[in-house]
């Protein structure tokens, strides 16, 4: 997931260098009054979101599969730990009506 999140950070950083050499240079049009670094910020990530949802397909997959094992994993230890729960406490009042 850090990898994945990496990844995308450097598609905004790329976007926000580009998009800035473009305002600043006059191809891109600037923002009104003091806003202008606002809104190479929002163009920047306006342009990097559809960039990151093409280019980083592959990663985003394969990270979504890595939470879902952990997400099973520890549904798993969850389970397990109700059913031990469950014994002791089956164990305790079984004991508790045999004395």
């Amino acid at each position: 997931m850090l990898r994945y999140t990496l990844m995308r950070l450097g598609i905004f950083v790329g976007c926000l260098v580009v998009v800035w050499g473009a305002v600043y240079s006059g191809i891109a049009p600037r923002g009104l009054g003091s806003s202008n670094g606002l809104w190479v910020v929002l163009l920047a990530l306006l342009i990097s979101a559809p960039i990151s949802f093409v280019v980083l397909r592959k990663e985003r997959d394969r990270a979504s599969v890595q939470v879902a094992q952990r997400v099973d994993r520890m549904k798993a230890n969850l389970d397990a730990n109700r059913s031990q729960e469950d014994g002791a406490d089956d164990t305790a009042r079984a004991q508790g009506q045999a004395s």
